[in-house]
Order: C-alpha cells, then sequence, then structure tokens
C-alpha cells in the first residue's frame, strides 16, 4: 500500500495517514518526524485546490517516506500485492483478474510492492508515485529484490501516458484521497485504461471520517458528519497545507466513477480475520469486528 494516513480527526495523526502504529506507538509519535521537518503547527477544514493538495503531498510523502517503510515495510513485502490494513491479498482476492501478459498502472505505487508483485506473476508493471521519497523506496527494493519495474513520477490527476496504454490500472491506498477531485484521477485513468480493462482501488472506508482516528474504544464514538466533505488540512504558522487529506462518500465515489465512463462490478468491504491482531494506525481488531475500514471499488472500463 502506498500511503494510508488518517490524521483527520487528530493533530499529528491523519485520516489516511493512517499509516500503521504499532500498539506501543501513538500516532503523535508516528508522524513527528515529518511534522517536524515541514512545521506542522495545526490542523484546519477549509477548502483546498488541486495545485495546493499536489504540493501538501509531495512535501508529506517526501518527509515521511523514511518511517513509513520502517514501520510497514516488512508488513508490505518486498513484492506482495496487500490491499490493506486488513491483510487481503491480491493472490487470494483475484480482483484484477488474470495479470500475465496485461500491461498494468499501479497509481500511488509507494515502494511498489504491489508492482513488483505482478511483474512475479508475468504482467508488465509501470508504477507511479508524487513522491521522490516514495520512489526512492521503489528504486531500493528493486535492486535488492532483484525484480525491476519502470517508476514514474507524476500526479494522478495529470498521467503522462497516451491513450489505451493499459489494460488494467490498480491503487492499494495510493494517491486518491490526497487529490482535490478524485474524479479527475478517474477520468485519466479511464483514458488511460483501454476498453475492457479493469481499475481496482482500495481507500479508507468512507464511514471511518465520522470517527476520531483511535484504534481503542475512543474510536467507536461518532464525532463528525459523514455528510462534512470540507478536506483535514494540517498547516504551518504561514497557513500553508503541509498535509492533505479529502472526504468522499460512497456515493460520491459511485457517482464519480460513472461519470469518468466505469462501470462498478464490485465493492469489496474486506473483514477483519479471525487472529489478525495487528494495529495499523486507526484499524484495530476492536473496530474491525464492529465495521469496516477499508473500501475496494472494482471497476470496468466498457
Amino acid at each position: 500500500m502506498a500511503g494510508e494516513a488518517n490524521h483527520h480527526h487528530t493533530a499529528g495523526a491523519t485520516a489516511s495517514r493512517e499509516h500503521a502504529v504499532s500498539p506501543d506507538q501513538d500516532a503523535g509519535q508516528r508522524h513527528a518526524a515529518a511534522e517536524a521537518v515541514l512545521g506542522t503547527a495545526g490542523v484546519v477544514k477549509r477548502a483546498v485546490d488541486a495545485a495546493e493538495s499536489r504540493s501538501a503531498s509531495r512535501a508529506w510523502w517526501d518527509a515521511d517516506a523514511d518511517d513509513y517503510q520502517a514501520e510497514h515495510g516488512t508488513f508490505l513485502g518486498a513484492a506482495d500485492f496487500v490491499w490493506c490494513p486488513e491483510g487481503l491479498r491480491e493472490a487470494d482476492a483475484g480482483l484484477l483478474g488474470p495479470v500475465a501478459g496485461a500491461r498494468v498502472l499501479e497509481v500511488g505505487c509507494g515502494s511498489a510492492s504491489c508492482s513488483r508483485w505482478l511483474a512475479t506473476r508475468g504482467a508488465r508493471p509501470v508504477a507511479l508515485d508524487l513522491s521522490g521519497g516514495m520512489l526512492r523506496h521503489a528504486r531500493a527494493a528493486s535492486a535488492e529484490s532483484g525484480v525491476e519495474v519502470p517508476l514514474v513520477q507524476a500526479s494522478a490527476d495529470q498521467l503522462p501516458f497516451a491513450d489505451g496504454a493499459f489494460d488494467l490500472a490498480c491503487s492499494a491506498f495510493g494517491a486518491v484521497p490526497f487529490v482535490a477531485d478524485a474524479g479527475a484521477v478517474f477520468r485519466e485513468v479511464a483514458r488511460v485504461v483501454r476498453p475492457g480493462g479493469r481499475w481496482v482501488f482500495a481507500v479508507t472506508h468512507p464511514m471511518r471520517w465520522i470517527f476520531p482516528d483511535d484504534p481503542g474504544p475512543t474510536g467507536l464514538t461518532v464525532v463528525s458528519s459523514y455528510f462534512d466533505r470540507t478536506p483535514y488540512v494540517e498547516v504551518d504558522e504561514t497557513g500553508r497545507a503541509t498535509y492533505v487529506e479529502h472526504h468522499r462518500t460512497l456515493g460520491d465515489y459511485v457517482r464519480q466513477l460513472r461519470g469518468a465512463g466505469f462501470t462498478l462490478l464490485d465493492l469489496v468491504e474486506p473483514e477483519w480475520p479471525e487472529g489478525h491482531d495487528r494495529e495499523w494506525g486507526q484499524w484495530s481488531p476492536l473496530r474491525g469486528r464492529l465495521f469496516p475500514g477499508t473500501a475496494i471499488f472494482v471497476c470496468h472500463r466498457p
């Protein structure tokens, strides 16, 4: 997965910054280094346009890349396709369908573990991320694993590829929550995926927006409106955004996908597996047994 955060209800922890937090490490500690580098001074809720979202996301993931990989690299694997903190793997779920020989674009690749897994299954992946810091880890992991994949630095709402360049596109917690207009991402993906292809992406389940980002009992009490689409924004002392995350309802996603020309084949809400005791940010066995933490949209390009 490229980037769950979820600081959206706790200063120093975000709504998709839900990068995992270990049981002995709270959210503030988990993100302290990146926040110090960026000069994060507070949290606001205000409108954020596409350019500011890109700038903040590039800066945040560059600053957090080393800590993120140190925290999650082992769980995500060097060449494995893990869809979500619940541990659902593409090898078991088969959400992309047959991949051998397929040209696959991974959007928001992080260290590109998913792309390397795809390459080992005979696919021809291209891994894209906005963050040079994350792509640095992708290059290192490719060298260490011996599984090389092409890497591209670009924003998900401005894909630098020709029409119909790919058979499939995928994103495991990458990019979508961090762009100002998810519809723009979907339209770009629809443009670069050939007719008959698939677009499958995982995001924090929208209902999680209403709860605090807390894996314990506090995280079971509603504190925000599901219908409030105002972005969660962390800022420095000048008011410049240092982290941005955007909320959409399930209905928003469906309408944006249809507007981009996709057909929704399935909406997967992984259940918490028996015996899975890993806490990842606000994901935990306590919360996972009660309500979904991840939504995976399986889409077809007619």
